[in-house]
């Protein structure tokens, strides 16, 4: 699946060539190249230099803190064939260690709590597998990939399943994991009574989020959900759930700023 990814990103950019480079730049010209940091990052998405380059040595590793100037990486061969993949290379890098920075420091946001912080299927459609392993690279906890690998059933689940019970029971039958969200108090009881062990509260305030957690008193995991963000998410960790998940780890992550220096011949 990588291959085919970062294929179809070097397909897009470069199409039927790069016009510049074949006209400014002699065929059997040889270069190096680096990729420096130029400013504090946590490092994600080297698998994709391990695919885009023959001859490449990595100095720093996904889940490194870099600061700036780091060098994070050398290449060498043609520099046609360097110059055409600058730009793909570089969006790669910065996309995925802006995703692995973020969740880093959500993840220290609740250091010592006891809760961990998961990440969701928010994610750039075609990179997830690449976000989720850069949200792992920057400390987070994978949650579910797509939609076959465990079962969350939702409101609108509920609803179309005819309740509480009827969609735990569907959903019991598969032997896959099953989490489901809960809305009200009435909810949480019958799903329950029906045998949940993973709970999914979302969008209540910290306040409300302690009184269920307590009343739920171990009877099951709890995440929490919904409006969770560097600000608030200590509070919601203190509550005493098992996790607390927050989409804007893949989709509001900013992308870090990464170079690269291009150095003519061998």
């Amino acid at each position: 699946m990588l291959s085919e990814i970062v294929k179809l990103a070097l397909a897009e950019d470069i199409g039927t060539g790069d016009v510049t480079s074949e006209a400014c730049v002699p065929e059997d010209r040889q270069a190096r190249g680096k990729f420096i940091a130029k400013e504090p990052l946590v490092l994600a998405g080297t698998e994709v230099l391990q695919q885009m380059y023959d001859n490449l040595t990595l100095h720093r590793h996904n889940g490194h803190e870099l600061q700036p100037g780091d060098l994070i990486a050398e290449v060498e061969g043609k520099a046609r064939r360097l110059l055409a993949c600058e730009r793909t290379a570089l969006n790669f890098l910065q996309r995925l260690s802006g995703v692995a920075t973020l969740a880093r420091a959500y993840a220290r946001a609740v250091e010592g709590t006891g809760c961990k912080v998961l990440d969701t299927r928010k994610t750039t459609p075609g990179l997830r597998h690449l976000e989720k392993a850069a949200a792992a690279a920057g400390g987070v906890t994978n949650h579910r990939i797509g939609l076959w690998d465990a079962i969350l059933i939702k409101n609108n689940h509920i609803e179309a399943a005819g309740g509480v019970r009827q969609a735990l029971n569907g959903a019991f039958a598969t032997g896959l994991p099953v989490e489901i969200e809960v809305r009200t108090l009435a909810e949480l009881e019958e799903a329950l009574a029906a045998g949940a062990r993973h709970l999914l509260l979302d969008n209540l305030t910290p306040e409300q989020a302690r009184e269920w957690v307590t009343r739920i008193a171990g009877r099951a995991t709890i995440e929490l959900s919904g409006g969770i963000n560097l600000t608030n998410i200590r509070a919601y960790a203190e509550t005493g759930a098992d996790y607390v998940s927050s989409g804007a780890i893949t989709h509001s992550a900013t992308a870090r700023d990464i170079s690269f220096q291009l150095i003519w011949g061998r």
